[in-house]
């Protein structure tokens, strides 16, 4: 039978390592590449927007080279495919496994929608090492707690599975993709603008969303074998000018780079070769990715407190004030303020830096519900993933799967270790450049003097801190013990 085919993209925005869209092809005589945007299901930036966009259009591009094209429709894809099955003759429809909760229930809905309509589904694990599912069924159903509990069960399992070849020419005879000469209007990749966003609040364009750009990014670390073997994610540096690390985060994250592609890529690099181990290795953070995918499909109400089974329950404040502080950059605290500045223009930080804020955020500081941090990373962050990005607040908060709750980033102390030139401060907050460094990260223990000779005013050009770190630290640490001590209770107060 030859099929009608829609591969649905979704995070999966690539031609290589795609067998879900190999699954379309086959067979195939009519195919229609499909996205579907929902606006109204996302809490992305400006700057993520451009991303995800710039993605599409590059996808576009190549599937144009092969003589295809992408179909943009916007709407609820649970009212979108009745009238793309009926006005396009489907019968079949393929996509990749997504393992976040709402989007397993969405694909669910539509999965029945399709068979009522005589549709054939193929939905194929890509975003994934591993298929989650299968995971969780060798621990009884119950995500692993510790990532040497995730690699145990993943020891019976065997390596990855190797990559899907690239989508070619040669899938594609005999199949047609129907375009009108109103494709663009019709069906285009819309602007900034059109999706509601301003394009003057994005940032510089550091990291291109594009398939072609992910595998060129990881193309270029070919030649620093060294660095790759020798590579432990906790002794990387956060205040580099320059990442140290791979920044390939947004693209796995969007799918634009196959996460099968990079982990085999990367065993090609350690071949014959000594190389770091798990977890700080290369390959070890994609297991940690495996790990946090894996405790979001199994843990209910993962990215809340509240019926979360794992989450330490805590009386958190409320806040507004120093929420919004926080998230402008405007503690008074200098490292606080880079990194937060950092963050909204380019969509991506370190992660030590993360640690840090979230830190401060949380139980260090400001004692603020780590949810509220997660909604401020879903929107400004390129690569803010539903599971990982809970993950990471459960962790950073002291909530779950960290248990050194003691251990506290002073915003001051720990600046002083990782910035010691100054230049990562000045490059992101130059109203504090002319500051000399003994008072750079503690401005307002500089002198009247001193804070005129620089041009910034304490309390006029940058704020006082919002908090003393010394005092509100000790006394969070208080209230973090006896949280711990009532583990257990399941309806905190909010104050």
């Amino acid at each position: 039978m030859q099929h009608s085919s829609i591969h649905w993209f979704r995070k999966g925005l690539r031609l290589h390592d795609n067998p879900a869209l190999l699954a379309a092809a086959t067979d195939c005589c009519r195919l229609h590449p499909l996205f579907i945007l929902n606006p109204s299901s996302s809490q992305a930036g400006t700057n993520a927007w451009r991303f995800l966009l710039n993605a599409l259009r590059d996808l576009d591009e190549s599937l144009q080279e092969m003589g295809s094209r992408l179909f943009m429709v916007q709407g609820c894809p649970e009212e979108v495919f009745p009238h793309l099955f009926h006005a396009w003759g489907t019968t079949r429809l393929t996509f990749k496994v997504d393992t976040e909760p709402s989007a397993r229930q969405r694909d669910a809905t539509v999965a029945k929608l399709a068979e009522r309509h005589g549709v054939e589904v193929i939905q194929e694990v890509s975003h994934t090492l591993y298929d989650t599912e299968r995971v969780l069924a060798l621990n009884d159903g119950k995500a692993p707690l510790t990532y040497k509990g995730l690699q145990s069960l993943l020891a019976s399992l065997g390596p990855p599975e190797k990559p899907a070849p690239t989508l070619t020419l040669e899938h594609l005879q005999g199949c047609h993709t129907p375009c009108q000469v109103s494709h663009d209007t019709e069906y285009g990749v819309p602007t900034l603008e059109e999706m509601g966003q301003d394009p003057t609040e994005v940032g510089p364009h550091l990291y291109p969303g594009r398939e072609t750009a992910a595998l060129a990014r990881l193309n270029a670390l070919t030649d620093r074998t060294a660095w790759l073997c020798g590579f432990k994610k906790p002794e990387t540096e956060p205040t580099s000018l320059s990442p140290s690390t791979t920044v390939l985060s947004p693209y796995l994250k969007f799918g634009c780079l196959s996460v099968h592609t990079f982990w085999w890529w990367l065993d090609e690099v350690y071949q014959g070769r000594e190389h770091s181990q798990h977890p700080v290795s290369l390959h070890g953070q994609l297991l940690w990715r495996e790990f946090f995918y894996t405790a979001g499909a199994g843990i209910p109400n993962f990215d809340r407190m509240v019926g979360n089974p794992i989450c330490l329950q805590v009386d958190w404040d409320n806040n507004p004030q120093h929420l919004r502080a926080w998230r402008e950059g405007q503690t008074g605290y200098p490292f606080i303020g880079t990194i937060m500045t950092q963050l909204r223009t380019e969509g991506w930080i370190h992660h030590l830096a993360r640690h840090a804020v979230a830190c401060f955020l949380t139980r260090g500081d400001l004692w603020i519900s780590w949810e509220e941090g997660l909604k401020v990373f879903e929107e400004l962050l390129l690569d803010a993933d539903w599971s990982l990005n809970a993950s990471n607040w459960l962790w950073l908060s002291g909530s779950a799967f960290f248990h050194r709750y003691f251990h506290i980033y002073s915003p001051v102390a720990f600046s002083k270790k990782t910035d010691r030139d100054r230049a990562y401060i000045r490059k992101y907050l130059p109203v504090l450049k002319d500051f000399p460094a003994k008072y750079i990260y503690e401005p307002w223990k500089a002198s009247r003097a001193v804070q005129e000779q620089a041009g910034c005013l304490v309390g006029t050009h940058y704020p006082q801190p919002i908090v003393e770190h010394g005092a509100v630290s000790k006394r969070n640490l208080g209230r973090m013990k006896v949280a711990r001590a009532q583990k257990g209770n399941k309806s905190p107060k909010r104050h």
